[in-house]
């Protein structure tokens, strides 16, 4: 469930990263209701996304599918006697640890399309 949340997530940063490079080709034009609900609703749900998403990965040993989480139960499953299970695990916080930067990178494209496309008295 958090890879695809994740990927849903960096996909929709990516449409925002292609957009100044979908402009100097052709610009796209929006109607005021479409930019409004642009600005209204996509980019708060994508916003908050990112940010739960971060928070899940950063939480501690007790929030499911972090890497503080999965780094226990790695230890766990090495103390009892299965490594292969742990290294697993392992592997599976060091690459949920490596999508840290490109979740940062989502919310500061987000936040600048929002800054420079949507009106700050919303």
């Amino acid at each position: 469930m958090l890879k695809h949340t994740i990927a849903a997530g960096l996909v929709a940063a990516g449409l925002v990263a292609l957009a100044p490079a979908a402009s100097a080709q052709a610009p796209i034009t929006l109607s005021p209701e479409e930019s409004q609900t642009l600005c209204a609703e996509w980019l708060p749900k994508l916003t908050q996304r990112t940010t739960n998403l971060t928070e899940r990965v950063n939480g501690g040993p007790e929030v499911r599918g972090s890497v503080a989480n999965l780094k226990a139960r790695a230890e766990g499953q090495r103390k009892k006697g299965h490594n292969d299970a742990a290294d697993r695990l392992r592997k599976r916080a060091d690459k949920r640890n490596a999508r840290l930067p490109e979740l940062t990178t989502a919310k500061q494209k987000l936040d600048a399309f929002a800054n420079a496309h949507c009106k700050a008295g919303k």
